[in-house]
């Protein structure tokens, strides 16, 4: 790899190869707009060169606020042209993590929406950005972002080193004060070429596009992202009809989402008894993916290839499995307690399951110490990895001590998730490392009991906790009156429950509604 580099090369040699070629799809207040490469890298030359008048030098940050949407890579690609940083920041996740972040890095500008500007009123840190620009309704003090169409365009595009900064987003802070993970110019080449490889992008296929950093990927491999008409913010309550309609528009060969968007799409077209039959490969991720879900994708796309991705926000992609890999044999042992399948390790990762140590630093190891760490076939650990799209480190290190360390001269990450790799080399997860319960019965996996708890009929969402002492499992049922509890005790034996609840509703995490929201849970109980 090229010591000097910048992403937005790789996206321009598409402008340059495909000029004519769609590169975005994007439906606004119903009316669909479409953005060519060619004008993709004209449009994104012009606002580089009003980031350049202001006065941004290569290394400043600029906070982006704006939705998915054509605007947005537009922002994303002048910012790496010039060698600028873009910065991310969950606007929802308040005003003492928004001021939190912009401590640990200061951004130079802000571009973002009207409403989005609004969030002046309320953070002192957002007033204090020296350039801003809005885009909507005029805002005081700010620049309008669409005068960049009156610019004379900056086709120059700076090399940068590859280890430069050129995206930084935020974790949300909710187990402590957030983390920021920088994404190198050298990274996100790799990320695009493992996602290339991976997801078998190519030239001329139109992807129905959920998740922002795999738009860079499409981009950057001559595939037309279509930008679904709803809200991608709150994925389990997306506008399914809309997207529906969308996609009956434009016949999208592939898409990636999370479970929580696809359970949305997979209703509406259950009630309405329609198909997705335009796809041929149907990925998600983001999330844990259970075969429940993967077979209700493949009956919609009984022609298409249904594929589950597991991956992180300092990894992506780690592991993935077709729906038709998964035998009969996987599912019955998933039922048993083994854990969840992802599938082989791609072939540009480096993935070890070593003793478990979470929650202690692990020091420098010489090769042969790393070699006694790793455990054998179908022994639970740590999975740690490593590989050039794998994020080397946190925004000033905050962070590093806990989740990383080297092998020699190269650098691992930890995971905090617990598996193992069965016989064929194949990746099971057994859940978070922390979540282990230790008690008088012996060791569980929380997680590898929801995901026996799945399988069963009848059961939407399982959260096993630890309460008052008591191994307890409480389930939520697709339908009133779905579940059998003495059924599901005797299928779930082997965890030694002492208690199983029907409750009326799970909470899941606010934002993707991805993950079970334990803490939440245990107050509802009392606990």
């Amino acid at each position: 790899m090229k010591n000097q580099m910048n992403i937005g090369e790789i996206i321009k040699i598409q402008a340059t190869r495909n000029p004519d070629a769609i590169a975005l799809i994007n439906t606004v207040h119903g009316v669909d707009q479409q953005c060519s490469f060619s004008e993709l890298d004209k449009k994104s030359a012009k606002a580089a060169a009003l980031l350049h008048q202001q006065g941004f030098k290569p290394g400043d940050a600029i906070l982006v606020f704006l939705p998915v949407s054509i605007d947005l890579y537009v922002t994303l690609i002048a910012i790496f042209r010039l060698g600028l940083v873009a910065m991310f920041i969950d606007p929802s996740a308040g005003r003492t993590h928004i001021t939190h972040c912009c401590n640990l890095h200061a951004p130079q500008g802000f571009i973002g929406t009207t409403k989005s500007h609004l969030l002046r009123l309320l953070s002192p840190a957002l007033r204090r950005i020296p350039h801003k620009f809005f885009i909507g309704v005029y805002v005081p003090a700010a620049i309008n972002w669409r005068s960049a169409n009156t610019t004379i365009a900056n086709n120059d595009i700076i090399h940068r080193n590859t280890n430069d900064p050129a995206l930084i987003t935020f974790t949300s802070g909710s187990t402590g004060n957030p983390k920021g993970a920088v994404r190198s110019h050298g990274f996100l080449v790799a990320q695009h070429q493992a996602l290339q490889t991976n997801l078998a992008l190519k030239a001329g296929q139109v992807d129905l596009s959920t998740l922002p950093i795999f738009v860079l990927a499409n981009l950057a491999s001559g595939v037309t992202s279509l930008i679904p008409d709803t809200d991608l913010r709150r994925p389990a309550n997306i506008d399914a009809e809309k997207v529906f309609q969308q996609i009956n528009r434009f016949n999208p060969d592939r898409t990636a989402a999370s479970p929580a968007f696809y359970e949305c799409l997979i209703k509406y077209c259950q009630q309405h008894q329609h198909s997705l039959s335009s796809f041929k490969q149907i990925y998600t991720g983001g999330a844990p993916v259970f075969p429940k879900l993967l077979a209700e994708l493949q009956k919609l796309t009984p022609e298409g290839e249904v594929t589950a991705v597991y991956g992180s926000t300092e990894a992506e992609p780690i592991a993935h499995i077709t729906y038709s890999e998964i035998s009969t044999e996987d599912i019955q042992a998933m039922m048993s307690g083994k854990g969840l399948l992802t599938g082989a390790p791609v072939s540009c990762i480096s993935l070890q399951i070593i003793k478990m140590q979470w929650g202690n630093v692990l020091m420098p190891y010489d090769e042969n110490d790393f070699k006694n760490e790793a455990l054998p076939e179908n022994k639970v650990g740590e999975i740690v990895v490593s590989g050039e799209h794998v994020l080397q480190g946190y925004l000033k290190g905050i962070g590093d001590e806990e989740t990383k360390f080297t092998v020699g001269t190269q650098r691992w990450h930890r995971t905090g998730d617990a598996g193992y790799l069965d016989s064929q080399g194949r990746l099971w997860l057994m859940g978070r490392c922390a979540a282990l319960i230790n008690d008088e019965k012996g060791y569980l996996y929380p997680f590898a009991v929801e995901s026996a708890a799945l399988h069963f009929p009848g059961v939407y969402r399982a959260a096993l906790i630890q309460h008052r002492d008591t191994r307890l499992l409480l389930v939520q049922e697709e339908h009133k009156g779905d579940c059998v509890i003495k059924s599901l005790f005797d299928v779930l034996a082997w965890a030694k429950l002492d208690e199983i609840r029907v409750i009326g509703s799970i909470p899941m995490d606010k934002r993707h509604n991805a993950k079970i929201d334990y803490p939440a849970l245990l107050k509802n109980l009392g606990n």
